[in-house]
């Protein structure tokens, strides 16, 4: 069996009270958006579900557009593992591809909570930008890491391009009459891109 190191510690009862705070403001929060609107729902609503002050609520979520988003870490880690941990002979730009359909566009005769979910962020303007400018902010790790699986240097500037387009394109696909057939045909550009730079080095 190969060594994955020490265990991760429990969490005291501390966190798993703060795990459970932030949890419940979270769903509470969700809850009242899918009901109503986001932009229908005030701050001191989302508290009093909770059964939290206003002040507990933003020492968890510094503002209301991160009530809707409060998976950010774990986004990046399935994000991250996407390159790492694909299939023998997969190409980076591929498994982009299967990342971008599974985690960013709600799937046909999928689950209604999660497409509930993605029709809430894609009717609210504050919401779209909020979640854009999330996966931005992954861009210079994901860099790093398809550096890291092609052997070049970490400042790679086709690595930080391929990076940005990747994520980049859910966001352009969403207008289109079909997304995932948008966000498939990006990707298959991406894939050809990446290709003929790969045969260049």
């Amino acid at each position: 069996m190969t060594d994955t190191g020490p265990a991760t510690a429990p969490m005291g009862r501390r966190e798993r009270k703060k795990a459970a705070t932030r949890q419940a403001i979270a769903d509470a929060a969700l809850l009242l958006f899918l009901e109503r609107g986001y932009d229908d729902v005030g701050i001191r609503e989302i508290a009093d579900a909770a059964d939290v002050s206003t002040t507990t609520l933003f020492k968890h979520f510094p503002a209301k557009e991160a009530l809707v988003f409060d998976e950010d870490a774990d986004q990046e880690a399935r994000l991250l593992a996407a390159v790492r941990e694909r299939v023998k002979d997969q190409s980076i730009p591929a498994a982009l591809r299967e990342h971008a359909l599974r985690y960013r566009l709600a799937p046909a005769g999928g689950d209604a909570r999660f497409t509930a979910f993605v029709d809430l962020v894609n009717n609210t303007p504050a919401l779209r930008d909020y979640l854009q400018g999330m996966w931005l902010r992954h861009t210079a790790a994901l860099a790093q890491v398809i550096a890291e699986e092609s052997g070049l240097p970490e400042a790679d500037p086709t690595c930080a391009a391929l990076a940005h387009f990747a994520l980049e394109a859910p966001r352009a696909a969403r207008s289109h009459d079909d997304p995932r057939q948008a966000v498939t045909r990006a990707f298959d550009l991406l894939e050809s891109g990446w290709h003929t730079l790969a045969c260049d080095r």
